[in-house]
């Protein structure tokens, strides 16, 4: 591809992909730093994972974590809802907005036991706050202590269509 090209040439060519690369890279991370008056997030959770040529299921704990990481400013945490593989929605975890101060965390458990989510449930989170305020860490937690396994999902920003 390059055997016609000079060394000058593919260092300019090099250089100049290397600082393509980087700057969308830094780009991306801006975006995901940005700060945020709300917004809502979906969550995957998985309460099972397969295992073994037949795909037996192995049921998983799991635990929605969600960190206020704005060292100044209170958020409120307006929705916190379950929903099924199928998209089904099985429950609301808040009755009223729950507001965290700054740098404080609050959780909501699945027991192993709880398979009505199915492999591919999920929470739709919705928060938000008085000012810009840096994102939330909002993620579930998934583990399965006599095996020892264990790993997160994060959030991830839907945006909502209004009528």
């Amino acid at each position: 591809m390059f055997s016609g090209t000079s060394c000058k040439h593919k260092v300019l060519l090099f250089s100049f992909l290397f600082s393509f690369l980087f700057s969308a890279v830094f780009a991306w991370a801006e975006i995901d730093n940005a700060l945020s008056s709300g917004e809502t997030l979906y969550v995957p959770v998985y309460s099972n994972v397969y295992s073994g040529p037949k795909a037996t299921p192995f049921q998983l704990a799991a635990m929605l974590s969600i960190h206020n990481v704005d060292p100044r400013y209170s958020i409120t945490i307006l929705k916190v809802d379950y929903h099924d593989s199928t998209g089904k929605f099985i429950e609301s975890y808040i009755k009223k907005p729950i507001y965290l101060k700054p740098l404080a965390h609050t959780f909501f458990y699945l027991k192993e036991y709880d398979t009505r989510g199915g492999p591919g449930a999920n929470f739709v989170v919705k928060w938000r706050a008085e000012k810009n305020v840096n994102q939330p860490i909002v993620e579930a937690l998934m583990y399965g202590a006599r095996a020892g396994i264990s790993f997160t999902s994060p959030g991830r920003i839907i945006r909502e269509h209004t009528q």
